[in-house]
């Protein structure tokens, strides 16, 4: 068994799986665990991913409005490493390499005939679906099924908790979740239902759906208990550097979160954005941000903190 994994949240589900040892290729964003780098990239951005996010994004509709695919797929280096398996996504063509891109590279392609697994992880309930999906394709059924239970039962413990707090007069606190900063982007798919799952009440996004656009004065409108900014590719630190967007704006200035000290960044590029095993640690994440007096896992500092507002 020969795997590329086009997704950083497969080449995590690949490793999950104990299979890691079988990959032989990866994308340009597949980072994690640590020993993946070491893998020949397969892909490779059309547009620089340095600037600011108002920057990148002009970049990336730049390149759709022309209909071209935002990513390059190494067909002769994908052809050398003679694949059996390929691992890309159906879900979103700015987020990673599409279903498109890996087929028309795998057309080239001379010396292997590899079963390409696209994924579609739109919310919770898909990923799951998406790991039985590597699993058996990947011939480990039962692996995929009992990390599977797992991740769920973890789920349910933090749903039971969360549930419990609440009976017991825990006031729900309002969130929302900020995707990107400029322009403004609500989060949507899996992360309506962490906020949800841990007790919040999830002010923007749907469940299932892409994530939608948003104004300053949509957050205003509903001012939330609870603010968490986690962009999509972006680590904390470059999320830090892009802060001054949001709070030097009037209107987020007045918001509950911000005079009560709720506003967070989080690590959208390991966590947040990836529907992979840590989608699970993205739930404990949220649910010590939005209660800190119930739940306590140890991320504080590390894939999340307090957002500075002067």
């Amino acid at each position: 068994m020969r795997i590329v994994s086009l997704i950083a949240s497969s080449t995590e589900i690949v490793h999950a799986l104990g299979l890691g040892e079988k990959m032989v290729g990866r994308s340009h964003e597949c980072d994690y665990p640590a020993r993946v780098k070491e893998l020949p990239i397969c892909t490779s951005p059309k547009f620089a991913v340095d600037g600011s996010s108002y920057e990148i994004d002009q970049r990336v509709k730049a390149i759709l409005q022309e209909s071209l695919s935002v990513y390059r797929v190494d067909a002769e280096l994908l052809d050398s490493l003679a694949p059996s398996h390929i691992i890309t996504q159906a879900q979103c063509d700015v987020c990673a390499v599409s279903l498109k891109d890996v087929e028309a590279a795998a057309c080239q392609m001379v010396k292997s005939q590899p079963q390409i697994i696209s994924l579609e992880p739109n919310c919770l309930a898909d990923y799951f679906n998406d790991l039985a999906k590597v699993g058996r394709a990947l011939d480990c059924p039962e692996r995929a099924d009992a990390l599977v239970k797992e991740e769920k039962e973890r789920i349910e413990k933090i749903r039971a908790k969360a549930q419990a707090a609440l009976t017991d007069g825990q006031k729900a606190r309002t969130v929302a979740v900020i995707e990107w900063i400029e322009p403004l982007m609500a989060a949507g798919n899996w992360m309506p239902e962490l906020v949800e799952l841990c007790g919040g009440i999830n002010l923007f996004g749907e469940a299932g759906k892409h994530s939608p656009w948003m104004s300053f004065e949509d957050l205003a409108a509903k001012d939330p208990d609870v603010v968490i900014v986690t962009p999509c590719g972006f680590d904390n630190e470059r999320t830090l550097s892009e802060m001054h967007l949001l709070t030097n704006n009037p209107l987020f200035q007045k918001l509950k979160a911000t005079s009560q000290g709720r506003v967070y960044v989080a690590d959208g590029n390991q966590y947040f954005n990836r529907p992979g095993p840590r989608l699970v640690d993205s739930l404990e994440i949220m649910a010590e941000i939005i209660y800190p007096e119930i739940f306590q896992f140890g991320y504080q500092d590390k894939a999340w903190l307090k957002a500075p507002l002067n």
